[in-house]
């Protein structure tokens, strides 16, 4: 009985040899592969709500995240209040001076040609005695000049009062049009700030990691949440130099599933070197080292809505 022992364990072998034998490794074997994709936000906050779970699929708009920023609520105060008084500086300068400041002006002319009619008659006394030589010359003078003065003020506030009745000069209108003009921009950009306190999904995608948890600071262009576009699906295959020539960018292709025998119509769509032996993606890479190896990358052109494919998983060229 001892004798047949290892006669058995020896055939049993034999058959395992041989099924590995005839159980032929293609050499074109791949990796199903996804356009990866990264969410940060602009501006630092803390995080306040995550409304997504690692592994869920979202839709393009979706609301990821809600990021409190304290800061954009007192700088939207800021440019209301900046925009109110902007908007009244423009709306004096389009009417004008109301009537209580007309009232005011025209009360401050009659103030001035009385003290100036005052002031002539001074001189005509004082100019009849000077040529009597009643007065001294320093006293005539003092008379001419304070009537030099009340009608060099009588004068200006005729011009004030007309430059009133007319309404504001072209350049005050522009000065005010500017000032609102930057305050109305200056909210714009307080609205936009305050939209990036929600962290929205820019593609259809799936949540593969999520970095921070709730009451966590978030800084800007921190990548919050990683995945993979869920309309980013490709193939990558390895091929060295001894078979790169069987293929070409464009070239239509039949790939297969191994597990579920599921055919997929695709095509080649570039080739490119690579610079390492590490990055291959053949399961069984059959190839000589002194070799040079090519990157396929391929697209599938037929629908594949109803096959599950999962990133890096197996995927083969069909013979």
């Amino acid at each position: 009985m001892k004798i047949y022992t290892p006669i058995a364990i020896s055939f049993f072998a034999l058959l395992s040899l041989n099924s590995c034998k005839n159980d032929k490794i293609t050499p074109n074997r791949g990796k199903v592969k996804f356009e990866t994709i990264s969410v940060s936000s602009k501006i630092a906050g803390r995080i306040e709500k995550i409304y997504v779970q690692e592994g869920q699929e979202v839709k393009k708009g979706d609301t990821l995240a809600l990021v409190n920023i304290p800061e954009v609520n007192a700088k939207m105060m800021q440019a209301e209040g900046a925009i109110t008084a902007a908007q009244g500086q423009l709306n004096l300068a389009f009417n004008g001076a109301t009537t209580e400041q007309l009232n005011q002006i025209e009360g401050q002319l009659n103030s001035g040609k009385a003290q100036m009619e005052f002031a002539q008659e001074s001189y005509n006394r004082l100019k009849n005695m000077y040529e009597d030589s009643l007065v001294s010359q320093q006293q005539f003078d003092e008379v001419k000049m304070k009537l030099r003065m009340a009608k060099a003020q009588v004068d200006a506030l005729e011009a004030k009062r007309d430059e009133i009745r007319l309404g504001a000069r072209s350049e005050q209108i522009e000065q005010a049009q500017g000032q609102l003009d930057r305050a109305l921009g200056a909210k714009k950009e307080v609205l936009s700030a305050s939209d990036e306190q929600y962290v929205i999904a820019p593609a259809n995608m799936s949540i593969e990691t999520i970095s921070l948890e709730e009451g966590e600071l978030l800084t800007p262009g921190y990548a919050l949440f990683n995945g993979y576009k869920t309309d980013g699906l490709y193939f990558r295959f390895t091929i060295p130099e001894s078979r790169i020539y069987d293929f070409k960018v464009g070239k239509e292709l039949t790939l297969v599933n191994p597990y579920t025998n599921e055919e997929t119509s695709a095509k080649i769509v570039a080739i490119k070197q690579l610079a390492q032996y590490a990055d291959i993606t053949s399961t069984a890479p059959l190839y000589e080292l002194s070799e040079s190896i090519y990157e396929l990358k391929v697209v599938p052109t037929s629908n594949t809505g109803d096959q599950k494919f999962y990133t890096n998983a197996t995927i083969l060229i069909k013979q």
